[in-house]
């Protein structure tokens, strides 16, 4: 952490803690679950040296000070989160990099203010309302099962009571499974367990799950989003061996329907779900070459 700025940002009546590394135009990255803003220990140094700011927030909800007090966890509002984030900083527009919900988070916000993005990266997730369109679920039905534990998270205090048994043992699970073969740092596994014993954090966590599917207003604005072409020049990776979200269904929800400025879909190979961890030193590559590909020309002095 020492190697780290630890700042603090807001938005909407919260605040969110954040690790930042480097100075120069604005990269901002965001965690998703089971995870926190320790997701991006790999990635923070490598932009700082490359010459910009890397920033990775706490999102919604994964800390006592951000969490809203009508326990809003609809994807548009974090989108709204990262908008206010980036107006606080004085950001005009920056590049995106959002893994797990923080790629859903960020495939929204693209969709919502394309004009604040350079670029977007998403990792481990492809684009769900591709996903939707290219009925990805029926020429990949074993993402059937796969997807097991977010039907799991619908049993409101049992599903809570067990995620947290046996010092997380259902954590360990999840990364078990969803990235097979990948022995991670313990500490950083200690960290993630941390962060989701905080007071609220854990029905935060699983609030995001359970707002995804209800039929509120929040999740109207959502799903209009999803059917939002997204203007934003997109780099999608994904792991091969992902346990979580099979990499075959990017070849079912990603095309130029969705992504008017264009995308490209790299896939790692020996990697799973959390492959900017698992092989940093090429998510590090692709990640800076594709910023920088994706920074506007500069202007001619007079």
């Amino acid at each position: 952490m020492s190697k780290f700025e630890q700042i603090t940002l807001h938005a909407s009546g919260l605040s969110f803690s954040a690790l930042a590394a480097g100075r120069g135009p604005l990269v901002l990255c965001l965690h998703g679950f089971p995870d926190c803003m320790r997701s991006y220990r790999h990635q923070l140094p490598a932009f700082a040296a490359a010459g910009y700011r890397a920033i990775a927030p706490m999102m919604r909800g994964y800390e006592p000070s951000s969490q809203p007090a009508n326990g809003d966890y609809h994807i548009v509002r974090m989108a709204e989160d990262v908008i206010g984030w980036l107006d606080e900083l004085g950001a005009e527009r920056v590049h995106l990099i959002g893994h797990d919900w923080g790629a859903v988070v960020s495939y929204v916000a693209a969709a919502m203010a394309p004009e604040r993005f350079h670029s977007l990266t998403t990792i481990a997730i492809p684009h769900p309302g591709g996903m939707e369109r290219g009925q990805a679920i029926r020429h990949v039905p074993k993402q059937l099962a796969n997807s097991w534990y977010m039907a799991f998270f619908q049993l409101r205090g049992i599903s809570d009571a067990f995620v947290s048994a046996r010092n997380w043992a259902f954590i360990d699970k999840l990364w078990r499974d969803w990235s097979p073969g990948w022995k991670w740092p313990t500490e950083e596994l200690e960290a993630v367990k941390q962060t989701l014993g905080q007071p609220g954090v854990k029905s935060a966590a699983l609030g995001y799950y359970r707002a995804f599917i209800d039929r509120g207003e929040g999740a109207k604005q959502t799903r209009r989003l999803f059917r939002t072409p997204i203007r934003v020049p997109t780099l999608a990776l994904t792991g091969a061996l992902d346990g979580c979200m099979d990499s075959r269904l990017y070849e079912h929800s990603m095309s130029n329907h969705e992504f008017h400025a264009g995308f490209r879909v790299e896939r790692f190979d020996g990697a799973g779900h959390f492959l900017h961890q698992e092989q940093p030193e090429r998510a590090n590559k692709l990640l800076i070459d594709w910023v920088q590909s994706h920074e506007p020309a500069a202007t001619p002095s007079s």
